[in-house]
């Protein structure tokens, strides 16, 4: 701040002391503002020697009453806005925005192929594979050195139980979900998931792609005609609320994210849409047996959920995961669902059967209300995430996705790890 000066050193000094408090209060309000300062006395063409509609210094008289009231009024009219993550997402960059959407895949056994990846923002990584090394803590923590700005990343996996689990050799096994229903009570089935979500943790992954809550009672392995079978814990739904929350709550106990999947509900499919075009059972049939699971998990804070790749009848055409009726209409607004929505893996065969490329599908799946995209271990991961970055930053430019809708998906990725650009 500078200090006036005044031509006429006599009259500066016959100041009274309120006059002069009421300046000194004045021109802290002005440097609280961040506004240009100009001398009390200054002439220059364009600068006001005062707040705007506010008296000028010439024009106060010694105990003036609404001096400091005024100078209140001013620092409170310019001060910045609230900080929060969307405004501060608000000023990044489309590209680096489109990166906190993408899931990377890659092998548990080589983590550090995701290292490019990573370094360009990715928000997370899918691990594959059927056994983990031993040192995978260590080596997904050099992984997560990488992430710009240190923000934090999403480590998924898949550790449902039964013959769905990639790293049962380091936290331990868990039996299919249908055993769990069947002769597990909720509070067993809670203790025995906290136990390998602890040591999950402690590997360095926070995520699990799990708890199933589709309600499927067929008792068979899930094969490529049914993508439930055992993964379900019952074809009761009661049961299956039950047991879904439970497990959620495992997961949360030993800290680890869980992601409640698939909605609407996969339960007596036609088909599994890894393999081809599927659909749900009919959805008034849906509203009464699929859908009770994950309105009892959003109840009981479900962080995450993961929508299907399959077709609803009588509500939407196009797959779940881009269908804006499933995702906006009926799962964010019906069930005021407000944490984080992954798709389904869009390497599916029932998203090329609907017509679209993974790119293409990343954008349409966004436009829907999806926050997370996911795709399949490859050999063209790089390639095939830098083709999906740039389908969504595209379409924010052509103007086909709203870039409103892009910083709200980043905002529920970094939500869910909570993580907070203010801080």
């Amino acid at each position: 701040m500078n200090v006036p000066s005044y031509r006429d050193r006599t009259t500066a000094r016959r100041l009274s002391t309120g006059t002069a408090a009421v300046m000194a209060a004045m021109l802290l309000a002005g440097c609280g503002s961040g506004a240009p300062q100009a001398s009390p006395h200054s002439s220059a063409p364009g600068k006001s020697p005062a707040a705007p509609d506010g008296p000028s210094p010439s024009s106060l008289t010694p105990g003036a009453t609404g001096t400091a009231t005024t100078a209140a009024t001013t620092a409170a009219d310019t001060t910045p806005a609230a900080c929060t993550n969307a405004t501060k997402l608000a000023g990044w960059s489309n590209q680096r925005l489109a990166m906190l959407t993408i899931a990377v895949p890659v092998s548990e056994t080589s983590v550090s192929g995701a290292t490019a990846e990573v370094s360009a923002g990715a928000g997370g990584v899918v691990l594959f594979g059927s056994s983990a090394p031993s040192d995978l803590g260590s080596r997904l923590t050099t992984l997560k050195s990488h992430v710009p700005g240190h923000l934090g990343l999403l480590v998924m996996t898949d550790e449902e139980g039964g013959g769905i689990q990639r790293m049962a050799n380091l936290v331990g096994s868990l039996p299919w979900a249908a055993y769990m229903g069947a002769h597990w009570t909720p509070a067993q089935i809670q203790q025995n998931v906290a136990k390998v979500a602890k040591k999950m943790a402690a590997a360095q992954v926070n995520m699990n792609l799990a708890p199933v809550v589709d309600v499927d009672g067929r008792n068979v392995a899930p094969s490529k005609t049914n993508p439930d079978g055992w993964r379900s814990f019952s074809g009761n739904t009661a049961v299956v609320s039950k047991a879904g929350v439970a497990y959620m709550n495992g997961m949360r106990d030993g800290g680890v994210i869980p992601v409640v999947k698939h909605f609407p509900g996969l339960g007596g499919s036609t088909y599994n849409s890894d393999f081809g075009p599927a659909r749900t059972l009919p959805w008034s049939t849906l509203q009464k047996v699929g859908i009770p699971p994950f309105t009892a998990a959003i109840k009981a804070g479900a962080p995450a959920i993961m929508v299907s790749n399959n077709i609803v009848p009588g509500l939407a055409t196009n797959p779940a995961s881009l269908s804006p009726t499933v995702i906006s209409s009926e799962l964010r607004g019906k069930l005021g669902f407000k944490g984080l929505v992954v798709t389904d893996s869009l390497s599916a065969k029932a998203i090329s059967g609907a017509g679209f490329t993974i790119p293409a599908a990343a954008v349409q799946a966004l436009r829907s209300g999806a926050d997370m995209v996911m795709f399949d271990l490859g050999s063209n991961v790089g390639s095939q995430t830098s083709s999906i970055a740039s389908a969504i930053t595209n379409a924010v430019t052509g103007g086909k996705l709203a870039r409103s809708r892009l910083i709200d998906a980043a905002g529920h990725v970094l939500a869910v790890r909570h993580v907070n650009l203010c801080s």
